[in-house]
């Protein structure tokens, strides 16, 4: 299993626009969360072990920070002819499996992927109430077979400094998980096999 680490977009980037169908084939766009207090963007993956791991975490923090009405969307990006455990079909059993309260979008081009920098899943952007990076990075120092308890402590940090009006701490580790399993031809140049 190799490892990819997240690359750390700079913090204060505008969040890149994206415009995705969901599992329900409805269209999620950022001007759907012009008002929220923040954005929460994930890059997730239905077969990566990485994701398997904190996937009810990350399910729990869609359900208490979305109640308190941050705007959270999980984007899969992955080649799924390579991968048809991604396709959307499955996609759509992970939503229910997993207990997704959020909008888990297809990125069949893998445009918006690279304009996040997206390197790996999971990879976790928040943005502030203007839609500029407070946060990028883990959600927590849990990896497959390293025995730390799944909590969601980093990535929670951030949220609830966020919604205290608080700065969010400058001291941010990258998220590690499976690369972004791209399509021939496709891999962006910040992208190393």
């Amino acid at each position: 299993m190799v490892q990819t680490a997240s690359t750390m977009m700079p913090l204060g980037t505008p969040a890149p626009d994206f415009s995705l169908p969901d599992t329900q084939k409805q269209t999620v766009s950022l001007k759907n969360y012009a008002d929220a207090p923040g954005l929460l963007v994930m890059f997730l993956s239905n077969h990566c072990p990485y994701v398997k791991l904190v996937r009810e975490e990350i399910a729990r923090i869609g359900r208490e920070y979305g109640a308190k009405g941050v705007g959270i969307v999980a984007v899969m990006a992955n080649d799924v002819q390579a991968y048809p455990d991604d396709a959307p079909d499955k996609m759509a059993l992970e939503v229910k499996d997993a207990g997704y309260t959020f909008p888990y979008l297809y990125d069949e081009t893998q445009e918006v992927a690279k304009a996040y920098g997206a390197a790996c899943t999971p990879d976790f952007f928040l943005f502030d109430a203007q839609k500029r990076l407070v946060y990028r990075g883990q959600m927590d120092d849990a990896r497959p077979g390293n025995n730390r308890p799944v909590t969601g402590a980093d990535l929670r940090a951030a949220l609830d400094a966020l919604l205290a009006g608080k700065p969010v701490s400058d001291v941010q580790r990258p998220s590690l998980g499976c690369n972004i399993k791209w399509k021939p031809g496709n891999a962006p140049a910040y992208f190393s096999s």
